[in-house]
């Protein structure tokens, strides 16, 4: 397993210990200049002889470039067979809860090189702090539509898997590979993750800000206007952030509604297996229900804003058009004063060569 992280103290040594505990070889960890004691909890780890850990603390969006490098260091330096790139708050694991991560790849042909392993976003009560790997039990499967209305474009794009290789490349966001798919695992032998995005709000301001000013750092990677990380960097720096990290969390009445139709599903599997270092810190209710409103109110004032501009929009594009419309009648106009002109002329001419011709046959 490789990973490229920081400031994740919150979760990291259960994420490292509970992947150890599922069989996986080894896992080689870049720090990426850590400064809230994630760099600390790796170097024990290291000494212990868990980890290869690496630190790169250029913080300017190069995951592409250093997962590569470990993806490929699996291969060449430890003799791995397959291959996962993970991010800090995943958890994988073989869909079968018999099986332990190690016996499901024991039984995928490694002739299919690569497949795409689904991502399950993980939610339950919002907190200030803490890892929330106890807190957050529940799938989250509402649908799109559920979601764009609390400000999220999708769910969790997927992971991927791959055999070892000292060619393979691995794209920004380790959701893609160079090496072909040529077929999925057995039924038997599924793969799922288990994401854990938004576990408290200290850990997802500072992951927001932190991701914000490394893509507005350089100069290679430009994210899309509708990125999601940079969506929340806006609202970070408007201060509307909290309110919206609240929002994603279901109060104790939707996530009641929520399962009863399948849109959360209960699942302890990582709460059972992993230890959180101590209690996570919940919102006040007063203060969560008064932010809740807040941004129930400026959505609606968003909502207005966003009708007026694009009124004004209509406005200046019909007032280009009238004035498009007044050039061209005037230039029709000048362009009629100008023929006319010339149609003047042209019987001035005709006049004048008539006169001259009567004139010589006068004088005859």
């Amino acid at each position: 397993m490789t990973m490229m992280v920081r400031d994740e103290a919150d979760i990291i040594e259960a994420m490292i210990r509970f992947h150890l505990d599922q069989g996986v070889d080894m896992i080689i960890v870049t720090d990426n200049g850590s400064v809230d004691g994630t760099a600390e909890i790796l170097g024990a780890l290291e000494r212990d002889g868990l980890i290869d850990l690496r630190h790169d603390p250029v913080q300017r969006k190069q995951q592409g470039e250093i997962v590569t490098k470990m993806a490929r260091d699996a291969y060449t330096l430890h003799g791995a067979d397959w291959v996962l790139n993970a991010d800090a708050d995943e958890f994988w694991s073989a869909a079968d809860p018999r099986l332990s991560l190690r016996s499901a790849f024991e039984g995928i042909d490694t002739g299919i090189q690569s497949f795409t392993v689904p991502v399950i976003d993980m939610i339950g009560a919002p907190a200030l702090d803490g890892s929330g790997l106890q807190r957050l039990c529940y799938q989250d499967r509402r649908s799109d539509d559920s979601l764009k209305a609390i400000g999220l474009l999708a769910h969790s794009t997927h992971d991927s898997a791959h055999i070892g290789s000292p060619d393979v490349t691995v794209a920004q966001g380790n959701h893609y590979v160079s090496l072909d798919s040529r077929g999925a695992p057995d039924v038997a032998h599924q793969i799922e993750v288990r994401h854990f995005p938004w576990r408290s709000w200290a850990q997802y301001s500072r992951k927001v800000e932190s991701s914000g000013r490394a893509y507005e750092s350089q100069t290679v990677l430009k994210p899309s206007p509708n990125h999601h990380g940079m969506h929340d960097y806006k609202r970070l720096q408007e201060g509307t952030l909290l309110s919206h990290y609240l929002l994603r969390h279901p109060t104790e009445a939707e996530l009641s509604d929520g399962l009863s139709v399948g849109e959360f599903v209960a699942d302890a599997r990582i709460s059972a297996s992993v230890a959180s270092p101590r209690l996570d810190t919940l919102i006040e209710p007063s203060i969560e229900l008064a932010a809740r409103r807040f941004l129930r109110t400026y959505q609606a004032l968003e909502v207005r804003f966003a009708a007026a501009q694009q009124q004004a929009f209509e406005h200046q594009r019909l007032s280009d058009r009238l004035e498009t419309s007044q050039m061209r009648e005037s230039d029709l106009r000048a362009e009629l004063e100008l023929q006319r002109n010339r149609r003047i002329v042209r019987l001035i001419d005709r006049f004048a060569a008539s006169s001259r011709r009567l004139n010589r046959r006068t004088r005859r």
